[in-house]
């Protein structure tokens, strides 16, 4: 069975150029219908701060069935702190979604994550890390496990995510050469119209309701073309299982946890509060 794994970023707007969270409250519940229509589950990347502010969509995410990890607590470039200030960055930003639901997968902003802190993700109980890019060095391009000792499991992404928003017809000569399993990645901000010219180009190319038309025929090109579309975490599982020097042990499914108030139990609450 050959898989693709669909992921999402969230966070505030384009960072570091804004500060808004257009993507987050508009985007990303277009993201959700949309994969609701497809019957596709995907992976959603939380910043600590998006999960503290958007609850409610967060227990959205958890709810239809797709997978929550973290990306870290601001959207911090972890690769410009000091190696004990981003471990307790990724610490803190793993207590905070940890209130949520238990994270299992890590994705580092900008994709950096300097190797001497897999050792602070294993400590932090991850299974797996996907701040790796296959365009970029080392260079990976199947999962891996990059340290024995530590354990996690390495799951590049394939491609950048304005890659994406090119037309298919571009898109496919890129698809073809690509490997198995292959993991996607993107933002809610791509979905909404953010009209910033002082941006780069390729993060304004085919945004919003053209970004959500070419993700919909992105997932009917990969079923056409034989995929099953999964969570990262079930590319992680099928390696682990195959793999001698990894024990394996199947993850357990999330669930929205409950928060208690004194001896009340109560729920996760919808909308967008903080918490």
């Amino acid at each position: 069975m050959r898989k693709a794994a669909l992921s999402f970023d969230v966070e505030q707007d384009m960072p570091p150029y804004l500060d808004t969270w257009h993507g987050v409250e508009v985007g990303l519940p277009k993201i959700l219908d949309l994969l609701a229509l497809k019957r596709v589950k995907a992976t959603f990347f939380f910043t600590a701060v998006a999960a503290r502010k958007y609850p409610g969509l967060l227990k959205r995410v958890i709810d239809e069935g797709h997978e929550v990890g973290v990306h870290g607590y601001n959207h911090e470039r972890l690769d410009k702190m000091a190696p004990g200030e981003a471990c307790r960055a990724i610490l803190k930003a793993t207590t905070i979604v940890s209130r949520f639901v238990k994270p299992l997968g890590f994705r580092a902003p900008n994709l950096q994550l300097p190797r001497i802190l897999a050792s602070c993700l294993a400590r932090a109980e991850y299974l797996y890390d996907s701040s790796y890019a296959a365009y970029k060095p080392p260079f990976l391009r199947e999962p891996r496990v990059l340290d024995v000792k530590v354990g996690l499991v390495e799951v590049p992404v394939a491609v950048t995510s304005s890659i994406l928003r090119l037309p298919l017809v571009l898109q496919k000569p890129i698809h073809s050469i690509l490997w198995v399993p292959r993991v996607y990645f993107s933002h809610p901000w791509e979905y909404v119209e953010l009209k910033t010219p002082w941006t780069r180009i390729d993060c304004r190319l085919n945004t919003g309701r053209k970004a959500l038309a070419l993700l919909e025929k992105l997932i009917q090109f990969l079923e056409k073309s034989g995929f099953t579309l999964v969570r990262i975490i079930d590319i992680v599982d099928t390696y682990r299982r195959n793999r001698e020097n990894v024990p394996y042990q199947p993850h357990v499914e999330q669930s929205p946890r409950s928060s208690r108030i004194g001896n009340k139990l109560i729920h996760v609450p919808g909308g967008a509060a903080g918490i």
